[in-house]
């Protein structure tokens, strides 16, 4: 029989009020039960009662209290370094959606190269006809449910096989060859397939572990083009487009990039089209997938019209002319 004196104590489970939590914060800041009551608009004795209840629900006491003085207990200090963060988090939210109840916003979901190399820098006009509207703009890889997902619309690059019911088509996608022209200056003219060999080949390093993107290397390049045992001086690889882009950009060597998102940097000069005769063609196309709960709302149409719009000016820079078929099917 185990002796009153040595039994365990009965640990409790139930969640400890919040409001418990904000006294013990404001004592802990304080160490003075009379300054943490004012600053609570409560009575002492009030928030005594409070830290008494707490100290109950723990199990351990969580101050040391002195004649003039309120010290914390180390279990005290170790709870005040975990709760007070904690309840700033739980503040900073409510604050958030307090200050965006009723406003009108647009929620989307992209990958990350889409975003930063043909959303965002073209999200200035939208803003600009649009300053009472707020966008949220989610850069993950990860797909979501637009059916449960806290979002209004996704854009996304699938084969038209695999694509949702619904989905409207913005454009397709062909690769390109290109360079940073002072790279070009340097090395001598590439004026057929076989030339490509003397520069370092930039190229997505994830391509033979995702579906369909075989179909974008350049090692389909040079089947296409007839050069199957063509070996570069050294090969780059990098996870997401942007960084190919970047890496081309840079002058690091010849890239094998996405016509649509490097569209903008060829109309600037930033970009050279190499061998612009010997595209690749892709079987992706780009899409617009509305969220069942978000298409009917002014926002969402104003965005969704922007957007077709811009999907036009790119299909023109990139020399696209879109099936009507498809697209009658598709909206």
């Amino acid at each position: 029989m185990v002796s009153a004196e040595y039994a365990p104590a009965v640990l409790r489970t139930r969640p400890v009020a919040t409001g418990h939590w904000r006294a013990f914060l404001a004592v802990a800041r304080h160490l003075n039960f009379r300054a943490a009551a004012d600053e609570l608009a409560l009575t002492q004795s009030a928030v005594s009662r409070q830290i008494q209840a707490l100290e109950d629900e723990v199990g351990v006491a969580l101050f040391l209290r002195h004649t003039r003085a309120v010290e914390l207990t180390s279990a005290g200090a170790q709870l005040q370094r975990a709760v007070a963060p904690a309840l700033e988090r739980m503040d900073t939210a409510v604050r958030l959606v307090r200050q965006t109840a009723g406003r009108r916003s647009v929620a989307i979901t992209t990958w990350a190269s889409f975003a930063s190399m043909w959303l965002i820098p073209r999200m200035e006009e939208f803003q600009r006809d649009n300053p009472g509207v707020d966008i949220r703009i989610d850069a993950t890889d990860t797909l979501v449910d637009l059916e449960t997902a806290d979002v209004d619309l996704a854009l996304r690059s699938s084969v038209p096989a695999g694509v949702a019911p619904g989905a409207q088509r913005l454009f397709g996608e062909q690769l390109a060859v290109v360079a940073s022209p002072w790279l070009l200056k340097s090395m001598p003219p590439v004026r057929e397939p076989a030339d490509v060999a003397q520069f370092a080949l930039i190229e997505a390093g994830d391509a033979h572990r995702l579906p369909y993107f075989e179909w974008i290397t350049w090692r389909r390049w040079f089947e296409v083009h007839a050069q199957r045992q063509l070996e570069p001086r050294r090969w780059l690889y990098f996870n997401y487009a942007q960084q190919i882009a970047q890496a081309a950009l840079a002058g690091q060597g010849l890239a094998l990039a996405r016509m649509p998102l490097i569209a903008d940097s060829l109309a600037r000069g930033d970009l050279v089209e190499v061998l612009p005769g010997h595209r690749l063609d892709s079987p992706l196309v780009y899409w617009l997938l509305l969220g069942p709960r978000s298409s009917q709302r002014p926002e969402i149409k104003a965005f969704c019209a922007w957007l077709q719009l811009q999907a036009l000016a790119t299909r023109q820079a990139i020399g696209e002319v879109p099936d009507p078929d498809l697209n009658d099917h598709l909206d």
